[in-house]
């Protein structure tokens, strides 16, 4: 075993946890720092309808991610039963089928976000004044999506083999060169927001090329032919009846988003500006959750692929508990700190005075629920019942969260403030559902079949 695979099915369940997820927390942290670099130096060098422009593209960017985060999710569940159960053959076989499965799905994505961008921001009313630049950033982003997709079917295999180490080292070299190439194309050659999603693009390519050409270098590929990348039909089956469940739940999370980033955009390029540097914020506060939850799956995959029902049940909770505390720290800063954290993006003080609010609201005692929510949704998909996690996305986003910010956004009469707690509330309701399903322990039936 290589040295920065851990074997998931040994070992202090809590430390464990945490040895793994801290990897995959900065590289989420990072990985965030591409869209983050952008809005924060187009806010500097282009101004509020850059940064408009750029956070309504970039939740679009958001959902075409998903979907290769989404299947990919499938590959690290099975790697993981693979590699909890000791089946070195089937593992070798998963590799060729991920990749084949990724790029096969990254090239109508790509098409359909190039080719639609643009009546979809008209249909969410970005403002005119953000629309030709938002317009220019996804075009040039979805050149990028085969890089994505192919970066993330790297990172899916090697954390469910059991290696988070790895993953972060690829994402910190590109996010170092989008950030150099976000200043000199932006803030020298002034290419405004054109120039950040080029820089972004070549980013992700890095990440490709460093993850593909280390991954060679260590042996990873040792004895592949090209007809090893022939997708075993089994296995295809198998990721799709798990990614795509989860794919579903990431793309109408983002869906949710983007339909209430529309709902901002009502108030003007101010509140816009304001509603998406507080959802990065927010991101930021969730990032230590997701890494949890990420963690969560594979753990609990691995562990249920070997039999291990106690272990895979110390699992889930052990990363709730480690999801409240990172969240709640998070939460505590963002809460202790918002406005200079506003004001780094963008110095206008209506934006700032709105993005303040946004973060009172929204980033605040429903980060803890959401922490709740995600890690056992995380454990669901680990333990074979992605369709529960998809069903609790399609709850919080589509009938809780949507009809909330209507009704006290509009209904109400309560404008931006009020899209905010309809944001806020939906996460309470999934979260006791997630709660409920670790604790009835029909997950636990599944060890026999795993």
């Amino acid at each position: 075993m290589k040295q920065s695979e851990y074997n998931l099915t040994r070992g202090a369940v809590h430390t464990l946890l945490v040895r793994f997820a801290l990897p995959l927390f900065f590289s989420n942290l990072l990985q965030a720092c591409y869209n983050i670099a952008d809005m924060v130096i187009v806010g500097r060098f282009v101004g509020s309808a850059g940064v408009a422009a750029v956070s309504n593209a970039s939740t679009l960017c958001f959902i075409v991610t998903s979907i290769g985060i989404g299947i990919a999710v499938g590959g690290t569940v099975l790697a993981a039963k693979f590699r909890g159960a000791g089946n070195t053959r089937a593992e070798r076989d998963i590799v060729g089928t991920l990749f084949t499965v990724m790029v096969l799905a990254a090239l109508p994505v790509s098409l359909c976000s190039y080719t639609l961008s643009r009546h979809l921001f008209l249909q969410l009313a970005v403002p005119p004044e953000a629309l030709d630049e938002a317009c220019n950033y996804i075009k040039i982003q979805s050149f990028g999506t085969i890089f994505v997709f192919g970066y993330n079917a790297i990172g899916a295999l090697l954390r469910g083999f059991g290696d988070s180490q790895r993953p972060l080292i690829f994402i910190s070299i590109a996010t170092g060169i989008n950030i150099i190439l976000d200043l000199l194309l932006v803030g020298i050659m002034k290419m405004g927001t054109a120039g950040a999603a080029q820089a972004t693009v070549t980013a992700q390519g890095s990440a490709l090329l460093i993850a593909l050409a280390f991954l060679k270098k260590q042996g990873f590929f040792a004895g592949y032919r090209l007809q090893n990348f022939l997708p075993n039909p089994r296995q295809t089956v198998e990721i799709l009846k798990v990614g795509i469940p989860s794919m579903l739940q990431l793309v109408v999370i983002n869906i949710a988003f983007l339909l209430v980033g529309g709902m901002f955009n009502q108030y003007g390029v101010t509140a816009a500006a304001a509603a998406g540097i507080g959802l990065k914020i927010s991101t930021l506060a969730g990032m230590p959750c997701w890494a949890v939850g990420q963690a969560v799956t594979a753990m609990a995959a691995q562990n249920l692929g070997a039999g291990k029902v106690a272990r895979t049940a110390a699992t889930i909770r052990n990363g709730i508990l480690l999801s409240l505390a990172a969240t709640g720290s998070a939460v505590l800063m963002i809460q202790l700190f918002a406005e200079p954290l506003i004001g780094y993006f963008d110095s206008d003080p209506e934006v700032i005075r709105s993005g303040v609010l946004y973060l009172r609201i929204f980033s605040s005692w429903s980060g803890v629920a959401y922490a709740v929510m995600y890690t056992c949704d995380a454990f669901a998909t680990g333990t074979g019942a992605p369709s529960l996690a998809l069903f609790n996305a399609m709850l919080e986003a589509l009938l809780l969260r949507l009809p909330l910010c209507w009704f006290f956004g509009t209904h109400l009469e309560m404008g931006f403030s009020g899209i905010c707690w309809g944001m806020a509330l939906s996460t309470l309701p999934p979260a006791v559902i997630g709660a409920a399903y670790y604790k009835r322990g029909k997950w636990r039936n599944r060890a026999d079949n795993y």
